[in-house]
């Protein structure tokens, strides 16, 4: 019974993180391939610029950024269609997230890769764990379009791709 149980967790786990990747919004930064079945040379690996556009042969520029993985498969699929393949079978995958930001009360501060379902306790961990002087309760996230505008954190908190963490000293 308790194996059971334990794999059901798991498999919880996998669906959530699966859905996560599902609804990850694309943004300068990261990594992708785009690719045709059978179409060796429309195969594409790209980092998204500043300005979130790639080039694809036959289409020309397409802007992704703040498109879903799905999205971008599905404008790509669009495009090709008619002109180019009968009933082209294209896949869009990440191959690298753009890094999340963790700096403060941290023994490495700087810029790390993000896996989806991070946590802000993994962030730290990544970042050489925290100092002496660091708050448990002081955990700040900017969120990566709205930097303006922080969010009170906990250990627990998820981040996303580009967040910023702020990690502030605790008073003795």
């Amino acid at each position: 019974m308790k194996y059971l149980l334990l794999v059901w967790i798991l498999v919880c786990s996998v669906l959530v993180q699966a859905q996560e990747a599902d609804n990850y919004i694309l943004g300068p930064g990261d990594i992708i391939v785009i690719q045709v079945f059978g179409e060796d040379e429309l195969k594409l690996e790209t980092q998204l610029t500043d300005n979130g556009t790639v080039n694809y042969p036959f289409l020309g520029t397409i802007k992704v950024t703040g498109m879903t993985i799905k999205q971008v498969e599905q404008h790509v699929y669009q495009g090709l269609k008619g002109d180019y393949f009968v009933e082209p079978n294209v896949f869009v995958g990440i191959v690298q997230y753009r890094p999340f930001y963790i700096h403060g009360e941290v023994k490495k501060p700087g810029g790390y890769p993000y896996q989806p379902g991070m946590t802000v306790n993994q962030a730290i961990a990544l970042a050489g764990g925290l100092t002496e002087r660091a708050s448990r309760e002081k955990i700040f996230i900017s969120r990566e379009g709205d930097k303006n505008t922080t969010q009170n954190g906990t250990l627990t908190s998820r981040i996303s791709a580009g967040d910023t963490i702020t990690i502030e000293q605790r008073f003795f």
